[in-house]
């Protein structure tokens, strides 16, 4: 019997598992079941990021998005409808129960806390540089030596809506590289990634684009146009489609300061194309930093995989420096900012050695690599799919 005096049931994992569809869905938290079917459209975090875990234990991608739990305690009681049947085995128990320990043994070292200084002192590096790029025009004149330099030096300041970038980057942590789900992977209507898409795009023969050259047209159409193209129409596209106004006056205030700063000393046609030019680089600053970590590592249908194992499926680190640290803006820890996606970076390094030493113990594999390496194997992945896809599309037609 529950709260309130309402019957509670039990359910078998299998049982559980057939919620899984849009106007059905139920998820597992601590050996509880939750139906979240009406619940998810108003979930603070997005429908999508809740709604990709039904059918499945959830605890820990809970825990991950939670540090609060006393907090989202409330929303959870109306929607209990049951528990998990006493004596259901779980193969993954011992792995689990590690990491949740892990979990405890970060939070007793203090390592969600933020340090204030930490990122006092970042978004004063942040404001300097955007200070240096337009003085470097004010003072150098517009020639074409200090109109590079003062781009570059822009090229680190970024306008968007927090609302369009939360609900992009969840899903991708809630479940990385799972086709269908990590949106960071959805785009099979210009490059196949990981083993399992080139061979469904083949046999679908539904091909858009000559995949077996995608390591070479990646140059031209991954890392420049991501932010000047895609990441710009679905911004708005975001914020229109959702009525986020708020957002939609953050995201103006910059270009208005933009192009009432630059337009006086650029005039507007150099303006625009200092505005693009400074997108591309930011794109391919992101392109290449954020993939290094993900489009070589495994790229599936979503398999339920237990939180620790499909991060470490999906992720790998870069070698620490401190060059590393400043150009990925510490996510050269990928694989600790994946477990634990609500630590503090400057923080990640310090649970890097526990997380190597679980991992260890459970025969799961730690991938760590040098950041040119990681540049590398990202050109070679998209080689080797493109070629699956070759080969697969040939057989098909054979067939």
């Amino acid at each position: 019997m529950g709260k309130g005096g309402k019957q509670m049931s039990t359910y078998s994992f299998e049982e559980v598992s057939k919620h899984d569809k849009q106007d059905d869905r139920w998820i597992i938290i601590n050996h509880e079941v939750y139906n979240i079917t009406n619940w998810a459209r108003r979930h603070p975090g997005g429908s999508k990021v809740i709604g990709h875990y039904a059918g499945q234990d959830a605890t820990d991608a809970f825990r991950a998005f939670h540090n609060n739990l006393d907090q989202v305690q409330k929303y959870l009681l109306p929607i209990h409808i049951g528990s998990v049947q006493k004596g259901e085995v779980n193969v993954n128990y011992s792995l689990e129960k590690d990491f949740r320990d892990l979990r405890q043994t970060a939070e007793k070292m203090d390592l969600f806390k933020p340090s204030y200084l930490f990122f006092f002192v970042h978004l004063a590096h942040i404001l300097a540089m955007e200070v240096m790029a337009y003085f470097t025009l004010y003072y150098f004149g517009t020639g074409w030596i200090p109109f590079l330099v003062s781009v570059c030096l822009y090229a680190t300041v970024q306008g968007a809506s927090p609302s369009w970038w939360n609900h992009m980057h969840y899903q991708h942590h809630a479940k990385p590289n799972v086709m269908g789900k990590d949106p960071d992977v959805r785009v099979d209507q210009l490059f196949v990634v990981g083993e399992r898409m080139p061979v469904e795009v083949a046999k679908s023969n539904k091909s858009s684009m000559p995949y077996n050259q995608q390591h070479k047209y990646f140059f031209l159409i991954g890392p420049p146009l991501l932010f000047p193209v895609y990441f710009q129409f679905m911004l708005f596209r975001h914020i229109f489609t959702r009525r986020l106004w708020k957002d939609f006056i953050v995201v103006m205030a910059f270009y208005v300061k933009f192009f009432y700063l630059y337009t006086n000393i650029l005039g507007l046609g150099w303006t625009l194309v200092y505005y693009e030019i400074m997108r591309v680089l930011e794109s391919h600053w992101f392109t290449w930093v954020s993939q290094s970590n993900h489009i070589p590592m495994d790229i599936d249908r979503d398999t339920a995989e237990p939180w620790i194992k499909l991060q470490l499926k999906a992720t790998c680190d870069i070698e620490q420096s401190f060059f590393n640290d400043w150009f990925t803006g510490h996510l050269n820890f990928q694989i600790e900012h994946h477990l634990f996606p609500t630590m503090p970076r400057h923080n990640l390094y310090k649970i890097q050695p526990l997380v190597k030493s679980l991992c260890k113990k459970h025969g799961i594999s730690y991938q760590m690599k040098t950041l040119s390496q990681s540049f590398i194997d990202i050109v070679k992945s998209l080689k080797h799919s493109g070629e699956l896809w070759e080969a697969t599309l040939h057989a098909h037609h054979i067939s």
